[in-house]
């Protein structure tokens, strides 16, 4: 049994699929509807760059999402993969966008205006400069929970991303996180700070969620047979309805990855296909189960490799 998972942020690359827009119409035409829709030549951004343009939030998430929708559509219209029979599709923070346009909740066109919407909304809700994110390594969660409620008068970090066995990722303000490296090193828990331009999934992006609230909920959201995992829950999403709130939390709240993970394993699944660009989720499954079968699709040859 079989799930589909979606990559986020930081999975892009200059020229990230390059070799799908050159060989079907069907690709073409969704990086031309993408830059009608969105009113910019994201095209010209992923297949050509600047690296630094394609690395703003604003641009990242449309286009992750782009290319990853561009492959799903690829192996079910191409290729004749039956991709819907999946027991689950799943997505980390943007790449539950990827997964809820993919099981049809959503519309391509729609769903891609959101998300430029997001990555701007995300981007502004923090002056440049003030936030950061922090990737703290070989811990558990209950010892950082702990660590942050023990420390909660020096300083105010949230978790992020629960994303795997030992890869926790914590936002908060950069003098917060500052204060969080010193106690973390005193500890000897390894931690590297990362290259973000915002403190994405906390509370200070209290501003985005405001802004997406009002965007979601003028969307036409349809109801679907095929089943979601929450970032918000790690569980199934019921309907519709529940799918928009879980998004407008989703903002502030932690991405519970590898509870998603395990849950999905618990529940029957025993391959996990990731459809996009990179392969960090891949690595991250192999983590939390060294033993689950992981295909990574990002060329041609990855789908006629793949045994379903």
């Amino acid at each position: 049994m079989f799930s589909l998972v979606f990559p986020g942020q930081g999975s892009q690359t200059i020229g990230m699929g390059k070799d799908f827009f050159e060989n079907y119409d069907l690709v073409r035409n969704l990086f031309n509807q993408a830059d009608d829709t969105l009113g910019i030549n994201l095209s010209k951004i992923i297949l050509e760059g600047p690296k630094d343009e394609l690395d703003l939030t604003i641009n990242t998430q449309p286009a992750i999402f782009l290319i990853s929708y561009s492959i799903f559509q690829v192996m079910k219209t191409e290729f004749n993969i039956d991709l819907d029979k999946a027991k689950y599709f799943a997505g980390h923070s943007l790449g539950e966008y990827s997964a809820l346009c993919a099981a049809k909740y959503l519309s391509f066109s729609d769903t891609i205006k959101l998300l430029k919407t997001r990555g701007e909304a995300m981007q502004n809700a923090v002056p440049k400069g003030e936030g950061g994110m922090l990737a703290v390594l070989g811990s558990k969660v209950e010892i950082i929970e702990d660590l942050l409620s023990e420390n909660k008068n020096d300083f105010i970090a949230q978790i992020a991303n629960d994303n795997s066995e030992g890869q926790i990722v914590l936002s908060g303000r950069n003098s917060d996180i500052d204060k969080l490296i010193k106690v973390l090193k005193s500890k000897s828990i390894k931690n590297i700070k990362l290259p973000v331009s915002a403190p994405f999934h906390c509370q200070l992006m209290n501003n985005a969620t405001g802004i997406m609230s009002n965007e979601i909920q003028k969307l036409n959201f349809k109801n679907s047979s095929i089943k979601l995992i929450s970032n918000v829950t790690a569980k199934e999403i019921s309907n519709k309805d529940e799918l928009k709130m879980l998004l407008i939390n989703q903002i502030e709240n932690r991405v519970r990855w590898r509870e998603s993970v395990i849950n999905m394993i618990n529940n029957g699944v025993n391959h996990f296909i990731e459809i996009g660009p990179g392969k960090v989720l891949s690595g991250l499954i192999k983590r939390i189960d060294k033993n689950i079968k992981i295909n990574t699709i990002n060329n041609e040859n990855d789908i006629k490799d793949l045994e379903l």
